[in-house]
Order: C-alpha cells, then sequence, then structure tokens
C-alpha cells in the first residue's frame, strides 16, 4: 500500500525553488529593515507613514512568505474515475523574487486519476502553499505539478498559471494590463497531444483562467 502523502507547509516552504526563511518571520528585525528603508527614501521621523507602516509592511510579509500547512488527502479511486480532473481559476498571489514586488492571478490545475483522487479543496491548497515565499513565476507552476505527480501518483498532471506582474506593469516596462502564462505539464499530458489539447480547451474556455 502507498504511504500516504506527507503534510505540506508546516511553516516551512515545500518546495525547493522557492526561497524561504524555513522559519517563521522576524517581526522585529523586519520592522526594523522596513523603518531603515523608509528613513532611506526620504519618509520624514516622526510621520503617521514611519511610525505605523514597519509594523503593517512586516506582517504582510509574514503572511506572503509563511506557507500554510495542510495534509493532502487522498481517497481510493473507487468510481474508476479516468479522465481529467480539473480546479479552475484558482486565485493567488506571490512575492517576485527578483524585485519583492506582487505577482497575483490564478491557476488552472489538473490531473488524471490513477489509483488515487485528491480532495477537491486539496488543488487549491497546493497553489496556495506553492506560491508562499519569493517566487518566480516559471518554477511554481513547475513545482505544483511535480507535488501532484508525488501525492497522487497519477498518470498526468498540468497546470497553467496566468498572473499580473507589478515589476512589469508598475515598473520598468510599465505593461500596464499585461499578464504572463505559464504552462507545466507531466505525464500523459504532456505525451498525448489529444489530451494536451482537451486540457488547454478545457482551461480556457468559458473565463477558465481571468
Amino acid at each position: 500500500m502507498r504511504a500516504a502523502p506527507p503534510a505540506i507547509g508546516n511553516g516551512q516552504c515545500p518546495y525547493p525553488g522557492a526561497i524561504s526563511t524555513g522559519n517563521p518571520v522576524d517581526i522585529a528585525a523586519a520592522e526594523q529593515a522596513v523603518a531603515d528603508l523608509l528613513t532611506a527614501i526620504g519618509v520624514p521621523p516622526g510621520s503617521e507613514v514611519s511610525a505605523g507602516t514597519p509594523r503593517r509592511v512586516a506582517a504582510a510579509l509574514a503572511e506572503l512568505l509563511d506557507p500554510p500547512a495542510f495534509d493532502f488527502t487522498v481517497f481510493p479511486n473507487t468510481g474508476g474515475q479516468r479522465d481529467l480532473v480539473i480546479a479552475r481559476g484558482v486565485p493567488f498571489t506571490s512575492l517576485c523574487a527578483h524585485h519583492l514586488l506582487p505577482f497575483a492571478g490564478t491557476a488552472c490545475v489538473a490531473y488524471l486519476p490513477g489509483d488515487q483522487i485528491a480532495g477537491l479543496s486539496k488543488l487549491a491548497r497546493v497553489v496556495r502553499s506553492a506560491a508562499a515565499g519569493l517566487r518566480l513565476q516559471e518554477e511554481m507552476g513547475q513545482q505544483i505539478a511535480s507535488s501532484l505527480e508525488e501525492s497522487l501518483d497519477c498518470a498526468g498532471a498540468g497546470v497553467i498559471l496566468a498572473a499580473e506582474h507589478r515589476c512589469v506593469t508598475a515598473r520598468g516596462a510599465r505593461a500596464h494590463g499585461s499578464d504572463t502564462v505559464t504552462l507545466a505539464l507531466r505525464g500523459a499530458l504532456r505525451e498525448d497531444p489529444a489530451l494536451r489539447a482537451e486540457f488547454l480547451m478545457l482551461a480556457t474556455s468559458g473565463g477558465g483562467l481571468r
């Protein structure tokens, strides 16, 4: 019998490509660092911003960087589901590893069941957990697909991420309204052209990605 999948999260980023402290955020040190940054960019000492912003920024970073723990629940595939299972429009927010600016969007997550099926909420939880930390979208999608393969021992997995990056829209190129789409495929979804086409059609039809 295959061992149950381990808990994911537990305060540490489970994805090797993510940059995470592996420990809870040092709130006091983070507040001081933000206060120093505000001084460096010319915020007057004693202002409301200098007084309250360090605490708020440290709390926001702790929330974005700490992956929530959960158990990846699986069930026997007693119903014989052998077609795609897809969760569409799963929202996520992460921090760009290059600029510390947020990127946010939606994920479409699919797998082709073998002998096990996932608790439906777990597909969304994998996305949320993978988004924690300082991330690159390309790596995030690949790691979600790998996590599904490992946790479900499935015949195939696919992940599409569509996100707006503030480092692209608010600075640099200032490409307002643009988004970035990445694709990660495993197993049958990579090897079978018909199955791949079915996944892409279902993922993008009817506002599946938005």
